[in-house]
C-alpha cells in the first residue's frame, strides 16, 4: 500500500486528492495543505518509491513500472482511506495519472486540475529523455536530474522549485530512478491519445507563463477540447506553478473546485 496522509473536515465535505510528480513527494504541497483542508478532506499520496512509500514501508517491487500499474495503486491507497471519488490536483507527471484515472475510472474523478502539465513533448524535451535514456544507467542519475531541473526550469525566480525537486529526489534511489525514467518509452503515444480526446469531465489547467516546454502544446489542447477544459496562465511563474506562486494557484484551484460544488461554497 502506497504511504498516505489524510485531513478530514467532515463526510459533508468534499475530497480533494494530491499527486505530485516524478521526483517528488507529497511534501511538495506543503503550500496547499493548509487552504485546502479549510475547505475539503485531503488526501496526500506518496507514489511508488518516493517519500514515505519505500521498502520497509512498501513492498518492493519487481520489473518495469506501467502507468496503468502505478494509477491502480492511488486506487487502492484511496480505498484504503475510505475514499470513493475525489477532486484530482497533480503536478506535472503526477498530471499524467490524472489523465489516466480519468480514462480508466471516471466514476471517481470529479475534476481534474492539471498544473504544469505535461500533454506534449517537444523537440527538445524528446531530445533529453533520449539522451536520458541512453546515459541513465552510467552516471549518477542526480546529475541528470539536476540538469533537467535547470533546462525546464531555468530562470533565477524558479530556483526554489529546483531545489525543493532536487532535494526530493536525493531519496531516490538509482534504480527507482531507472525505473521512472523507463516510462518515458510509451509516454509519447499516450499523449497523442490524450490530445486526440477531451474527456467529459472538468479540466483546469493551470500552467505558469515561463513553463516554456509545456505551456505551448496546453494551450493548443485547450483550443481545441472546449466544452469541459479551461486554462489558467499564471504570470512569474514557470514549471512548478503550486511552489512559485501558491496564494494564487490555490485561489484558482479552489475556486475552480467550489464552481462545480456548491455545497463547498
Amino acid at each position: 500500500m502506497l504511504h498516505y496522509r489524510k485531513h478530514f473536515l467532515s463526510p459533508g465535505h468534499e475530497w480533494v486528492v494530491f499527486v505530485h510528480g516524478a521526483g517528488g513527494s507529497s511534501s511538495i504541497w506543503y503550500r496547499q495543505v493548509r487552504e485546502f483542508r479549510k475547505n475539503f478532506n485531503v488526501l496526500l499520496i506518496d507514489l511508488r518509491g518516493h517519500g514515505e512509500s519505500q521498502p520497509p514501508l512498501l513492498m518492493p517491487f519487481e520489473g518495469d513500472y506501467s502507468f496503468d500499474y502505478l494509477t491502480g495503486e492511488i486506487l487502492e491507497a484511496m480505498d484504503d482511506a475510505g475514499v470513493y471519488d475525489a477532486h484530482f490536483v497533480g503536478i506535472s507527471l503526477g498530471c499524467i495519472l490524472i489523465r489516466i484515472l480519468g480514462e480508466h475510472a471516471p466514476e471517481r474523478v470529479k475534476s481534474m486540475i492539471l498544473g504544469g502539465a505535461v500533454v506534449r513533448l517537444n523537440l527538445r524535451s524528446r531530445f533529453l529523455v533520449a539522451v536520458g535514456n541512453l546515459v541513465k544507467r552510467f552516471i549518477p542519475f542526480m546529475w541528470l536530474y539536476k540538469l533537467f531541473a535547470w533546462i525546464i526550469m531555468p530562470r533565477a525566480r524558479h530556483r526554489q522549485s529546483r531545489t525543493l525537486f532536487v532535494s526530493q529526489a536525493r531519496k531516490l534511489c538509482q534504480q527507482e530512478f531507472i525505473r521512472w525514467f523507463k516510462l518515458t518509452y510509451g509516454v509519447s503515444p499516450l499523449l497523442r491519445l490524450f490530445e486526440d480526446k477531451e474527456l467529459p469531465i472538468p479540466t483546469l489547467y493551470l500552467m505558469g507563463d515561463e513553463d516554456h516546454m509545456f505551456l505551448p502544446p496546453v494551450s493548443r489542447i485547450v483550443k481545441r477540447h472546449t466544452r469541459w477544459t479551461r486554462l489558467e496562465v499564471i504570470p512569474e511563474s514557470g514549471h512548478v506553478v503550486n511552489v512559485d506562486r501558491p496564494e494564487l494557484f490555490n485561489t484558482l484551484s479552489i475556486g475552480f473546485i467550489r464552481g462545480l460544488s456548491p455545497a463547498a461554497a
